[in-house]
């Protein structure tokens, strides 16, 4: 196989080039984690090792394998390995709760659950059904350690090629109530990610270093493209501060993927300016909102370029903004990338003029192949033209100005509806954050017998002798009397998701605590 005429292809076997890579880089580093670094060759036998081992326990075409843990090497050989195989891989969100991983472990179809030894005794007492438990690390009880469980050295798997529509990963949403929603990409929607588009990007030479969990798409948004060009990619299982910049420095990082909250944690240590970053190619950004304050910041003391990403797991419309070729567009998430359409349709599903403020909605070659056993969900998302056309709606309001960059205002379900009018959040939360005595802010919606639903407020305070009554005044005597929030509160720390997402749905319960007198 030559490697880089492969990747031309507007379509490739991604598990070919791992085998292709093994030889062609076979003894440059390919991975690392706290412990173990492993070459290219040792990368491309040990994922052939579990692969075999996989398809003699019958593995199908197509069937998942889960993995659930922290990251590491070993979890990212078993992902790695049951594409290889000729199966899906299915990362598990590690912060659900018990029951809904069996669920997700039900819901996959998955005959193999590849599991570290925390999760596995979180999951004691749990059904998990007819699953086969290999540990991540060591052995526990009956169940083997990955090492002793894959086939012996030198083992030989029955190469799979896959076709377009195969499934290639289920990635399990972040839902906080019920069972998280498994969403299928497949061979042709990665392809399309990793390889042909992203050739001016990634190249045989880039340094990821990888700090989100491998089983959120976010984080799989680098790490793919990096293992398909033939890159390094170093796997944190815990995000550090001080560890991530001595890793950077060392690695001589050129790639990476962070969330706000990280880039904030980094950029306000003590030591960051100690640190020599120039390495760095570009950093990108994704998953929750990204202030234009955050992001000039970063602009104007990290090394290399910086592009936030804006999008679903689920696909339809990505946007990206290149801010270091744009630092006055820092209030957006840039512009629909080649490939990428977006309308704007308001409240009852009916397209919007241009410049109107609407539900954004869109399509790519980058879309889900649904829902795993859930077609009315993914009837839901969906908004067909005149053609027949689907298009993916993102549950996000927002705008494009004159130029074709996208301002988001807010989510559909945040926004509040007081007395008929329609209010968003991230209006109120603007304002809040403006306050002096104002670090963070969110707004949320509540239940009123007099309007229907009210605007409720948390602020975390720069200084706890400052007044949330104070603020609350101030804001309302800027705010129209439909908007105006009807309490503030106080808040230490925001909640928030692994990958740094506001968990608006926390906020509504101690709302609703607060108010009751709880």
């Amino acid at each position: 196989m030559h490697i880089e005429t492969e990747l031309e292809k507007s379509f490739g076997d991604f598990g070919a080039l791992i085998g292709a890579w093994g030889a062609e880089k076979a003894t440059e580093p390919a991975l690392a984690d706290s412990l173990t670094q492993l070459t290219w060759r040792e990368v491309a036998q040990l994922t052939a090792r579990i692969a075999a081992q996989l398809q003699r326990d019958d593995l199908q075409p197509g069937q998942a394998v889960a993995i659930l843990g922290t990251s590491n090497i070993q979890y990212a050989l078993v992902y790695l390995a049951a594409i290889r195989a000729g199966g899906c891989a299915a990362p598990l969100t590690t912060s659900a709760a018990p029951a809904q991983l069996a669920a997700m472990l039900k819901d996959s179809g998955a005959m193999h659950l590849f599991v570290d030894a925390a999760k596995l005794a979180d999951l004691e007492g749990v059904a998990l059904g007819d699953v086969k438990i290999i540990m991540i690390g060591n052995a526990v009880g009956d169940h083997p350690a990955l090492t002793d469980w894959m086939a012996q050295e030198g083992a030989a798997f029955a190469a799979v090629t896959p076709a377009a529509t195969d499934p290639f990963n289920i990635i399990y949403s972040s839902g906080t109530t019920g069972t998280p929603k498994g969403i299928i990409h497949s061979h042709g929607m990665r392809w399309h990610q990793m390889a042909g588009g992203f050739k001016s990007i990634y190249n045989r030479d880039t340094r990821s270093l990888v700090s989100t969990p491998l089983y959120s798409n976010t984080t799989l948004a680098v790490f793919l493209p990096t293992i398909c060009h033939g890159g390094f990619a170093r796997i944190m299982e815990k995000f550090d501060a001080l560890a991530y910049l001595g890793h950077a420095q060392t690695d001589k990082t050129t790639h990476t993927m962070l969330v706000p909250v990280q880039y904030q944690r980094l950029l306000a240590h003590a030591d960051f300016g100690n640190y020599d970053l120039s390495s760095f190619i570009v950093k990108f950004c994704t998953s929750a909102p990204f202030t234009a304050e955050l992001k000039a910041d970063v602009l104007k003391r990290w090394p290399g370029g910086l592009v936030e990403i804006y999008g679903m797991t689920e696909g339809g419309v990505v946007c990206m903004l290149q801010a270091h070729h744009h630092p006055h567009k820092l209030h957006t998430v840039g512009q629909p990338v080649t490939g990428h359409e977006l309308i704007v349709l308001d409240e009852d599903d009916n397209r919007l003029p241009a410049g109107s403020k609407g539900v954004l909605t869109g399509r790519s070659p980058t879309m889900m192949s649904g829902y795993k056993n859930q077609p009315e969900k993914t009837r839901e998302m969906e908004w067909r033209d005149a053609d027949g056309s689907v298009w993916l709606k993102t549950g996000d309001i927002g705008i494009v100005d004159e130029d074709g960059f996208v301002s988001i205002v807010g989510r559909a379900k945040d926004m509040i509806i007081s007395g008929g009018f329609n209010i968003y959040p991230k209006d109120l939360e603007e304002l809040l954050e403006q306050q002096p005595e104002v670090a963070e802010a969110a707004v949320v919606g509540m239940p009123s017998e007099a309007w229907g639903e009210t605007p409720v407020g948390f602020v975390r305070l720069r200084n706890e002798s400052s007044s949330p009554e104070a603020v609350l005044e101030r804001v309302n005597k800027q705010l129209g009397k439909t908007q105006r929030i009807s309490v503030l509160y106080p808040i230490n720390e925001m909640p928030r998701s692994h990958i740094g997402k506001l968990l608006k749905t926390d906020l509504r319960v101690l709302a609703a605590a607060k108010l009751n007198g709880r």
